[in-house]
């Protein structure tokens, strides 16, 4: 649905699909005001059910030319992150930043920092500092152009992702290639696998009850 100053999709996920319970109404809507893109998430479900929402929008901010954001300053909100297994999946534990290359709280070079912590790029779940209320997530800072984006939600994670499994493959607009590194992003969202392993952030959605979350990038 085309609005005004943005847009609305929609899905209805049917009971079973993929062996989840209940029928699932999905909303998400992506809306513009000024120089703030509003991504907001609402979802019903007929029986309870998980529900975790996020979006894997990329971001370079010194340019569609630019091979890769080694210059870009990252700071994110979070004194814990989840650790993972060999496939990426969080193994349970919630570790402090404190001491690690996970400690983002001040800025950092993303590619001096993951040269000195020999890191390959980040695929990592950030627990957020912020209530449920709007609170501020990350902020990240390319000085050669001047451009800044920052982040808020109302989520009590980030997924901060560097692009380390891009290879060149993907073919952007006017032939654009977009290699290892070129970009990042910053998935809102509740903890991955929190149902299995985190039931204080379980993300199970109650029959009949809305589920709405809503994340502001500037």
């Amino acid at each position: 649905r085309v609005l005004s100053n943005g847009v609305q999709f929609s899905r209805i996920s049917p009971d079973g699909e993929e062996g989840y319970p209940g029928e699932l109404k999905v909303w998400v809507t992506y809306t513009l005001d000024g120089g703030e893109l509003i991504v907001n998430y609402r979802a019903q479900a007929s029986q309870a059910t998980p529900v975790n929402l996020t979006n894997h929008s990329y971001f370079n901010l010194a340019g569609q030319a630019s091979p890769n954001i080694n210059d870009h300053e990252v700071t994110i909100e979070a004194d814990t992150y989840l650790p993972v297994d060999e496939t990426l999946i969080p193994t349970g534990e919630v570790a402090p930043v404190q001491g690690t290359a996970f400690d983002l709280r001040k800025p950092v070079e993303l590619g001096k920092h993951l040269q000195d912590f020999h890191l390959n790029g980040f695929d990592h779940n950030f627990c957020l500092k912020g209530s449920k209320e709007k609170h501020f997530c990350a902020r990240v800072h390319h000085a050669a152009s001047g451009r800044v984006l920052e982040v808020y939600t109302t989520q009590p994670g980030v997924q901060f992702y560097t692009g380390n499994f891009l290879d060149g493959t993907l073919k952007g607009k006017n032939g654009a290639v977009y290699p290892k590194h070129s970009g990042f992003c910053l998935e809102t969202q509740n903890w991955p696998d929190a149902v299995n392993q985190f039931p204080f952030q379980h993300g199970i959605i109650w029959r009949q009850r809305n589920l709405e979350d809503n994340s502001r990038i500037l």
